[in-house]
Order: structure tokens, then sequence, then C-alpha cells
């Protein structure tokens, strides 16, 4: 087994539908081995994230579990809370992730028909309160503008260990509460020369730990570009990750991205999704070069990086295994 890095290294399941659940079950145990800390999943229309994450603890008992992330509106504070405590009752001794997010309306009404809703940084702030409150094991009475409960008591014994409360963020107002209200901020689609400004905004709100998602794959650019186009123009048609492409730097391919999509202009639009727009988030190249990216986003900042490994190539599974195996200096 490699030496463990500077910084503990984590591996994200959510950019692995292809390989099927066996295959993703496969990464967690394979990144075990490697010396990874933790594994994480996010939760749209794949994979049920806890299911999965349950699953991945049974193949690979030393890693942490984290959600990266769940949409906040379809799943209640208390749910979560009951969801978050189980996985700490099979795993004692790890950290359980609990990451939830404001998401999108795309995800929340056309896939899951689910209002959006409105006010975000007050919705986020009831639902992370709530969701401590109820991990206490205390009896919770809770009248809030979004939700309350009465004398819930969640019914699931735990040690001194609890659940920790993640919340994904981008923009200034948004990583000011992760760090005043959250016991971690994750980032993600930003490249690392943007990680510095994160971070600032999260430290003016508290000291919820930064963890971010790093987008890297070992493998032939010319096999994954288009697949990387139409990853970052699915995510520059949304509002909040506009802005942050913006603020990176990206302002002339969003402003294309968006006036092609609004006109009806699809293959326009993700045409003008740059090739260094690619290069700085969606990161492929020679093991070196993956190594020299998780190590940008260290330096620039973040506590704990977490691998989304690009799986783009004819041969999945073996762009993966390379990239785990990079990406830890393996």
């Amino acid at each position: 087994m490699p030496a463990a890095p500077a910084a503990p290294l984590g591996v994200t399941l959510a950019s692995l539908p292809a390989l099927g659940v066996p295959g993703m079950l496969d990464v967690a145990r394979r990144a075990e081995e490697l010396g990874y800390r933790s594994v994480w999943t996010a939760e749209t229309t794949g994979t049920e994230a806890f299911s999965l994450l349950a699953a991945a603890g049974a193949v690979a008992p030393r890693l942490d579990l984290g959600t990266g992330v769940i949409p906040l509106q379809i799943r209640s504070p208390m749910v979560v809370a009951m969801a978050g405590a189980t996985l700490q009752a099979l795993h004692p001794d790890r950290d359980i992730l609990l990451g939830i997010g404001i998401s999108s309306p795309v995800v929340t009404e056309r896939w899951h028909s689910v209002p959006y809703g409105d006010r975000p940084l007050a919705r986020v702030r009831e639902y992370v309160t709530l969701v401590k409150e109820c991990l206490s094991g205390d009896a919770v009475t809770f009248e809030g503008d979004f939700w309350s409960v009465r004398r819930f008591r969640l019914g699931v014994r735990l040690g001194e260990r609890r659940p920790k409360v993640v919340v994904a963020a981008l923009n200034e107002q948004m990583l000011r509460l992760a760090g005043e209200v959250a016991d971690g901020v994750l980032l993600n689609y930003l490249p690392a020369s943007l990680v510095p400004w994160s971070v600032e905004q999260v430290r003016a709100g508290g000291d919820a730990t930064v963890y971010a998602y790093v987008h890297a794959g070992v493998c032939d650019p010319a096999d994954g570009i288009e697949a990387a186009r139409r990853d970052l123009f699915s995510y520059a048609v949304v509002d909040a990750y506009a802005r942050n492409f913006e603020r990176a730097g990206f302002g002339d391919e969003v402003g294309e991205i968006r006036e092609r999509h609004a006109a009806g202009d699809r293959e326009g639009a993700v045409a003008a999704v740059s090739d260094r727009m690619v290069d700085a988030i969606d990161v492929m190249g020679d093991a070196a070069h993956v190594r020299a990216t998780v190590e940008s986003y260290v330096a620039a900042g973040v506590e704990v990086p977490v691998l989304m490994p690009l799986p783009w190539g004819p041969d999945r599974a073996a762009v993966t295994d390379a990239t785990l195996r990079a990406a830890i200096g393996a």
C-alpha cells in the first residue's frame, strides 16, 4: 500500500454509473487498498445514496462514507438524520458525512416532482440546524419557516461519534453560511485557481472543513473532450454554476453557451465550451498531470480533495483504476 498523501484523499462514485453497481463497489474496494480515506456518492436519478454507501462500507470498511450531495428538497431533515445514524451504527469507527445541497429546479421539479422552493440560504440554514438537532438523540420540537416537527426522537443509539453535515456551496453567501453552520463545505466544478477565493468566503463564516471534488482522468483528451464539453454545458446553464464559472474567468464561454441554448441551439451551446475551460475543470492527461492537479487543489487551500474519476476512453474500468492510482501517487 502506498504512503498516504499529505491531505486525506477521497473518491466519489458519482461519475461512474457506467461501471454499474458491482463496478462502483470494486472502485471502493480498490480505493481502500490504495490508501484512500473516504468514498462518496451523489443522488439524482441513479443509485440511491445510502444503499450504495452501505454496500461500499461492507466491501471497504476502512473508508469514511459521504453523500456528495443529496438534494435537500427530496428528503426531509428527519429522514437524512435517520439514514446517517443508520450508517453510523453500521460503521461506528468511521466518519459519516452527510453532504446536502440546494440542487436545481431540473433535479427537484422535473425529475422528482418536488418544488425547488425559494430563499435558498434560509432553507439550507434551517435544514442543517434541524438535521443536527435530530442527530443529538434528544426529543426535538422545531417550528421553522420550512419544516416543523413535534417530539421527534432518533431511534438509533449512537456513541460519541455522530454524522457530520457538509454543505455544497459555490457562491459567496452560501460559502459563508456553510462555514458558519456546517461541519464541512463541498466545492465542485471549479478550477484550482478559484479555491483561494472560495476558502476566504468559508473562513468569513467559520471553520468548516473544506472538501472539493477534483475532476480528473488518466486518458487521452481526445477520448473525453466531447463528454467534457457536454458535462460543463449542463452546468453552465444552471444559474449558480454559471456565476461560478464567470468568476473563474470563463464569462465569454458562459455567455455564448447560454445565448445559444436559449436560442434552441444545443449543439452550438456544447461547442461553446472552450478547450481552456475543459482543461481547467475536467482535467485529462497522463498520471503525472492528474497527480499534479490533485496537489494544486491542496496547495490552493482544499483540506480534503475528493477525486471524481473521469472514466473516458475505450476501457472505462482501466481508465478509472489508472486515475485512482495516479491521484494518490501509487
